[in-house]
């Protein structure tokens, strides 16, 4: 029970989860052994709603967007594999705290791609703090925590070793393939290794044809959307040890890779690429690669009433493009060079739960989290090299104690200690910041739960892009400030049982998000140049909410979330009053329909999302004519069989895009703007049109 406790408390799983786990611990207690047994699931938990397994592995994720898109206040932007950027209420990852098995994934290696390159296949959970509503984890949107499978929760209670292979493929997307093997050497000591490689097609969009913001067809296009194609190796080794029942010892390391001749700007559409292409008489794609290698080791102890656990980790991103190219013009030549930049985090993190049962029930929660961040950029020239460096180091102690007053009061209060120190371009300075929150809940029944919440947020000025030069051509700004604020949340949360067999529950969230000196990458100086700086105040407001049902062999959800932004500017910089966030998404609605046929081990399901336009209005770093953003509605459909006649075999079929839309994710560039060289660049990157996928797997 206790690391039940600590799973849903201690990692902000916030209203949803909380009372799931109130009402159902005993049927997922159940539940487990069969899921472990059955099914190479991907747990996807989130404080904005709770999504079982089942319906995650039939979508045959290729891209972490398969994953998230249908979680309210969440979704990802960018199409490319290098371009993975999870949005959060309208911030990106920049602002949100995300990591892997414990180690931090935050890197600022290149503005026109993710910070964060993961196969979803890997992935046994997805923890999603929607908004920052606990001093247990950083970041101004919330948080995104990633766990990888393990092996003793793949093993068959009576087997000593195990394994799975799985082979996919689709017709608009490319093939996967992959291998896992598993199991225990001796009675303490398990391990597993995984490969996984991902033969990346180029795709074609919606309806076959790349049109323009006027419908027309862009001249050099035949619908086909070129610089995807590559390949993805991610391999993963872990080995466990258990001294004692009470205690976890775990070692891990992970490699991925993703290579190909790829697109100089991965988050920018075809069109913008060709214009910028066609002008400069240069190529169209170049040789990258993208690697992250990650060693980390895990602690788990738990005793009497208490359970810790610890991370310690390294983990290297490092990206390569051969620039040589330019060289093709020879008015570029200068600029024809081989180009790396590296990001490294190293740290650690301890977190406990304490667990007293006395008169007054409390949880107490209680952490430390280290992260070192070193950077370097390396341009080799034909006549020179530029090199540049950077590094920031973040150290936060934290403390939240859950106090249930009686059976229906709780209340939460929580603070947090954070310094910061960052030796950049732009600022050399140590940021201090210590930040509160506080939470109260009402649980009138057993069935209900409202949580009001306030949690005061803090990020310090990050190091610079490092791709782009790691500080090489930033402009010093050493009055800038760290940003500040406070999120506000009223949510609720009900269940109702239907029938014998059947529930409904729903909930829904209204925050908002008060940002101070909020720092905008591409200010304007002075002195004319673009720099960092804080430009004003950023508030950002809306709801989330879901309904699930559930009868017998059918469940179903819907979800509706919206999030709106705007700039209080300062005086300096007025002309951008009023601004939004450009990755501000229109209001947006999901239903996912479930049907199991039992008798046959069957299950068809349904997902279908619709996102409203949004109006062209002031933003940052938007498109600079055009910057509306047109709605979409894309359905996926899946079916998976598990025939009883060959134990461990799966086969999934699905088709994504059903209806083969022409869109853009509202969370990825979007838009028309206008360069005095290029003219007019169409930034849409489109997203692929249908794709037939298909999926064979077995599990010994």
């Amino acid at each position: 029970m206790l690391s039940t406790r600590f799973k849903y408390h201690a990692t902000a799983l916030a209203i949803a989860s909380t009372l799931s786990t109130n009402l159902m611990a005993a049927e997922v207690s159940e539940e487990k052994e069969i899921e472990r047994i059955a099914v190479w699931n991907t747990a996807v938990n989130s404080s904005s709603m709770y999504l079982k397994g089942e319906s995650i592995i039939n979508k045959q994720a290729d891209h972490i967007s398969d994953l998230l898109r249908t979680i309210p206040g969440v979704d990802v932007g960018g199409a490319h594999s290098l371009n993975q950027r999870i949005t959060i209420r309208s911030m990106d990852d920049k602002d949100l705290d995300i990591s892997i098995d414990g180690a931090k994934q935050n890197t600022y290696m290149y503005h026109h791609m993710g910070n964060l390159q993961i196969h979803a296949d890997i992935l046994k959970s997805v923890d999603i703090n929607v908004g920052s509503n606990s001093v247990i984890n950083g970041g101004l949107g919330g948080s995104v925590l990633f766990e990888t499978k393990q092996a003793k929760e793949l093993l068959n209670n009576n087997d000593n070793f195990g394994g799975r292979v799985q082979a996919s493929a689709g017709d608009n997307s490319g093939q996967s393939y992959s291998i896992t093997g598993y199991g225990l050497l001796g009675e303490s000591v398990d391990f597993l290794g995984y490969y996984n490689a991902v033969n990346r097609d180029n795709y074609e969009v919606g309806g076959g044809e790349i049109t323009n913001s006027s419908g027309e067809v862009i001249e050099g296009t035949d619908g086909t959307v070129r610089g995807l194609e590559g390949k993805l190796d991610d391999a993963l080794i872990k080995f466990g040890w258990e001294p004692t029942d009470n205690q976890r010892i775990q070692l891990s390391y992970e490699t991925y890779s993703d290579e190909g001749d790829y697109s100089y700007r991965p988050d920018m559409g075809l069109a913008t690429d060709l214009a910028i292409t066609n002008s400069l008489e240069i190529p169209l794609l170049w040789p990258t690669k993208f690697t992250r290698d990650t060693l980390t080791l895990n602690y788990e102890l738990s005793f009497d009433s208490t359970l810790i656990k610890a991370a310690a980790y390294s983990n290297t991103s490092e990206l390569w493009r051969d620039e040589l190219g330019w060289a093709d013009n020879v008015d570029w030549v200068d600029s024809a060079a081989i180009v790396t930049g590296e990001a490294k985090n190293t740290g650690f993190n301890v977190i406990a739960e304490t667990s007293l049962d006395s008169a007054i029930s409390q949880d107490i929660t209680y952490g430390i989290d280290y992260i070192k961040q070193d950077t370097s950029y390396n341009a080799e020239y034909t006549a020179s090299v530029d090199e540049s460096s950077e590094k920031s180091s973040n150290l936060a102690l934290y403390i939240q104690d859950r106090i249930a007053l009686n059976n229906m009061f709780t209340v939460i209060p929580g603070v947090r200690y954070d310094n910061y120190e960052i030796n950049s371009t732009v600022v050399d300075d140590t940021f201090t910041n210590t930040s509160f929150a506080l939470a109260l809940e009402l649980q009138p029944s057993n069935d209900l739960l409202f949580k009001l919440s306030a949690t005061e947020i803090f990020k310090g000025p990050e190091i610079s892009e490092v791709f782009t030069g790691s500080g090489l051509y930033e402009t010093t700004n050493e009055d800038i400030e760290a940003e500040t604020g406070i999120n506000y949340e009223l949510a609720f949360a009900y269940q109702l049982p239907i029938m014998e067999s059947g529930k409904i529950s729903l909930g829904a969230t209204l925050f908002r998000t008060d940002i101070d000196n909020y720092i905008y990458d591409y200010a304007t100086s002075p002195e004319g140049a673009s720099w960092k700086d804080n430009i004003g105040d950023m508030q950002i407001k809306g709801v989330e909410t879901y309904v699930n049902y559930q009868q017998g062999q059918f469940s179903g959800a819907i979800t509706y979330s919206t999030a709106e932004s705007e700039l209080s500017a300062y005086d300096d910089y007025m002309d951008l009053d009023g601004a939004r966030l450009d990755r501000q998404q229109g209001n947006t609605l999901s239903a996912t329909v479930n049907y199991t046929i039992e008798a046959i081990n069957l299950s068809l399901n349904w997902e279908v999302l619709i996102v409203d336009d949004v109006s062209a209005d002031l933003d940052l770093d938007g498109a600079t004519l055009d910057n509306s953003k047109d709605g979409y509605t894309v359905n996926n459909a899946y079916v998976s069989w598990a025939p009883e006649s060959v134990q461990g075999l799966s086969l999934i079929l699905g088709v994504d895009n059903v209806f083969d839309e022409f869109y853009a994710s509202q969370s990825s560039r979007t838009g028309v703007s206008f360069h005095p060289r290029f003219g007019e660049l169409y930034l849409q990157d489109f997203e692929p049109g249908r794709n037939i996928k298909a999926t064979v797997s077995y599990q010994f």
